[in-house]
């Protein structure tokens, strides 16, 4: 999962009304012409940080989430919008048990794949045991990293 993804999830992108950059903007050469003018975005400029996240919005091939600086943009020219982000380390911290979690029991071999919580046949049976929480709060039917972090995810979205 991706810090977008995340943000999308909580339909909040920690904007906390920093100025936001809105008209044509030019990518070239992995930096961003956001004023139409030759104004460069950048640490001299304008109130981005190292490290800091912004999001772009309105692009073909770059919408979402990046780091400051950035080096993986692809070129290209767009009507959109960018936007500083002051994302808390709470989200972060939440972001990475998210991944750690689905890595964990989210792929194919990931004990949330069967549907299945019990079988019996031929004289055999087994049960699984539950992971997480559900609806009910009484451990894992179908669980999801959303009910698992549902308390958490709570805190910072916006509805």
């Amino acid at each position: 999962m991706t810090l977008t993804e995340l943000c999308q999830e909580l339909k909040n992108w920690f904007d906390r009304g920093f100025p936001k950059w809105i008209g044509k903007i030019t990518i070239s050469g992995g930096n961003l012409e956001c004023r139409g003018d030759g104004t460069w975005l950048s640490r001299e400029n304008v109130a981005l940080y190292d490290g800091q996240y912004f999001r772009i919005v309105g692009s073909v091939f770059n919408d979402g989430v990046y780091q400051f600086p950035c080096s993986t943009l692809q070129d290209e020219s767009f009507d959109g919008a960018i936007w500083a982000m002051a994302v808390p380390p709470a989200v972060l911290a939440l972001l990475d048990d998210i991944n750690a979690w689905e890595a964990k029991y989210g792929g194919v071999d990931g004990a949330l794949m069967s549907p299945f919580q019990s079988e019996s046949f031929g004289g055999y049976s087994y049960s699984k045991g539950a992971i997480g929480k559900s609806s009910s709060g009484n451990g894992g039917d179908g669980a999801t990293w959303q009910s698992m972090f549902d308390d958490r995810l709570k805190l910072w979205r916006k509805v």
